[in-house]
């Protein structure tokens, strides 16, 4: 039976990670990511066209409302709690990891650590394939100078980055702004955003060396994966998606007209492509399995 978004928080190795569960508990998982400084908020969209799946969205750790991990944040462990989030509710299945922004780099890391819990990849604008970022984001990888920007984030300030993720304006609400001073104001969100930052980037733009590892890696262990891309993103741009379409099983679309979060901009396109592709995606994943099980 399919339900309606619910919240909760969830203990995971003793940091408490916010989830927001909707969909079939019977159906196949799907594992949404949201992208650096953001909350899970970015994916209430894609539920309602999720519903025969069992859809979990999380707030990566230290971002949105969930806890940080004990020591210096890193993507290796975004991806690795994010996973073992799914741990702590008893999923152990293989997932459709669906990725916004870092959060597409959380999740083709995750593919990497740990193949045979991802079944497919969605990356909507992801980081980690080209070497330039909104210079606004270079500016926070900046030591001291990046944590004092944080810690002063105010509604103006919100609303102009909010306003950069979208060719529509009206996706600028109140409510995301006050959304995004409300987080802002966290203690946890200030040191995990500028430790972040610092590690894959910096005032120059991306780090290649992260990127590499990261692209090898999945070009090594390639899963099924659909990249989209918005055509006016002005955090990453668009033309990064000719080295997402260099990886083996990688189908890939742009978006005209759209920014840095097609899944809101454009739900019901980036849904339809997205469930096309976990659809052949799951089948493929059932067919291997009888495969595997043939053998024994």
């Amino acid at each position: 039976m399919s339900t309606g978004p619910t919240d909760r928080t969830v203990d995971v190795g003793g940091t408490r990670i916010r989830v927001r569960e909707s969909g079939d508990p019977a159906g196949e998982p799907v594992l949404l990511l949201h992208g650096i400084g953001r909350s899970l908020e970015d994916w209430d969209p894609q539920h309602p066209y999720l519903s025969e799946y069992r859809v979990v969205a999380v707030d990566l750790a230290g971002f949105g409302y969930s806890d940080r991990v004990p020591g210096p944040a890193t993507l290796e462990k975004l991806a690795d709690t994010a996973l073992a989030t799914l741990d702590a509710l008893g999923e152990t299945r293989p997932a459709h990891v669906l990725g916004n922004s870092l959060g597409g780099a959380v999740a083709l890391l995750i593919s990497t650590r740990h193949p045979q819990r991802v079944a497919s990849l969605v990356l909507a604008d992801p980081a980690g394939f080209g070497a330039e970022v909104t210079p606004s984001l270079r500016v926070l990888g900046v030591p001291v100078l990046g944590r004092f920007l944080l810690g002063h984030l105010d509604a103006r300030a919100a609303r102009r980055a909010e306003r950069s993720l979208f060719v529509d304006g009206s996706l600028v609400t109140d409510e995301r702004v006050a959304r995004a001073v409300e987080i802002g104001k966290r203690p946890e969100f200030v040191q995990t955003f500028a430790e972040i930052a610092a590690e894959l980037g910096t005032v120059r733009g991306v780090r290649p060396g992260w990127r590499r590892a990261l692209l090898d890696a999945a070009a090594r262990a390639p899963k099924p994966t659909l990249v989209v891309w918005g055509e006016r993103d002005l955090i990453l741009p668009a033309a990064q998606l000719r080295t997402a379409a260099r990886l083996p099983q990688v189908t890939t679309h742009v978006f005209g007209r759209v920014g840095h979060m097609p899944q809101i901009e454009v739900p019901e396109a980036f849904a339809t492509l997205a469930l096309d592709h976990l659809a052949r995606a799951g089948r493929r994943t059932s067919i291997s399995s009888e495969n595997r099980a043939g053998t024994r």
